[in-house]
């Protein structure tokens, strides 16, 4: 099978249509609409098996988690998504494989009706690359640059449950068969929180999302924003799995140096607390503050109550 039967045959017809698409899959450029009053946010994000994902992840987690984790960048700046481009490498022409990655990503796009408008297919080691746009009001998107000390920290969801399913696939860690299948999940299939992105704009000062660690994304925050922080880990959210599988000690080593949770991190001033509330009622999505930001700049200090918390660990390091 060729290059451009592939596309015909799996992508084009499984790809949702927009109305701002002027010329999608097909030609040598893809041709789109930009509303009147709305910014452009573009990200673009690599997942290489072996390193990204284990190999004999199936294909339509494969996907999935492709998309959600561009169409969780969009959400922490606020973003609503519209369109993507893949860039697909593969060793072979895998038919069933090509069927069940595609079906994941119609999955995905239909649901945040996001339309796949181009991108390429090469013979190569197994590896997705995704560019994601979306649009933002002018002037509201959140960055990681403007919180200021005194600021609360939140999150959203549960943390370190992607770290403890990625261990359990590996052999390296035991979990309860009861909860075997959430903490895949939320490996396999995270959920980018896209609402919850879009109805932050007038609320957080700053926003990331958490990919490489809690820890590694929060000092990234710290530093755009010249601020230090107080996280209070006796706070962060855990799962009931997260609970019922480790000691306390490793559930915090999880929540704090875990990537792939894709949950967003971000601050918010004492004046919009009570939006923040009344907006995630709406949202229906759990929010936790962990902590508040300071004026030592760069200092990150982490607490166990009232007590320090000794802890050494700073996430994923690309490269290291």
């Amino acid at each position: 099978m060729k290059e451009f039967d592939i596309i015909a045959q799996y992508f084009k017809p499984r790809s949702h249509v927009r109305r701002d698409v002027q010329l999608g899959i097909g030609d040598d450029c893809a041709i789109v609409n930009v509303p009147q009053n709305q910014s452009l946010a573009v990200t673009t994000d690599t997942l290489v098996s072996g390193v990204h994902f284990p190999e004999n992840t199936p294909p339509r987690a494969i996907a999935h988690k492709a998309v959600a984790v561009n169409l969780s960048d969009l959400a922490a700046m606020g973003a609503e998504p519209a369109w993507i481009s893949l860039s697909l490498a593969m060793p072979n022409v895998d038919e069933q494989w090509l069927d069940e990655f595609s079906l994941g990503m119609q999955e995905l796009t239909e649901y945040y009706s996001v339309q796949l408008i181009g991108g390429d297919t090469v013979k190569g080691p197994l590896s997705i690359t995704l560019t994601a746009q979306g649009f933002v009001p002018k002037d509201q998107a959140l960055t990681r640059a403007k919180a200021k000390p005194g600021d609360w920290l939140y999150v959203t969801g549960t943390l370190g449950d992607a770290g403890l399913g990625l261990d359990m696939l590996q052999g390296k860690m035991d979990v309860p068969p009861k909860h075997r299948n959430f903490v895949a999940n939320r490996l396999n299939y995270p959920t980018p929180r896209v609402l919850v992105g879009t109805m932050l704009r007038r609320i957080a000062s700053s926003c990331i999302d958490i990919s490489d660690g809690l820890i590694a994304d929060l000092r990234h925050i710290m530093q755009a924003s010249n601020c230090g922080a107080i996280l209070q880990v006796d706070k962060l959210p855990l799962s009931e799995a997260m609970r019922d599988s480790v000691a306390g000690e490793q559930a915090l080593r999880y929540a704090l140096t875990a990537g792939d949770d894709y949950e967003l991190l971000f601050s918010v001033s004492e004046e919009q607390k009570g939006n923040l509330d009344l907006a995630m009622t709406t949202a229906s999505v759990s929010v936790t503050c962990i902590g508040q930001l300071n004026g030592v700049q760069g200092k990150l200090e982490l607490r166990d109550g009232k007590e320090r918390y000794a802890f050494e660990g700073q996430g994923y390091q690309h490269f290291s």
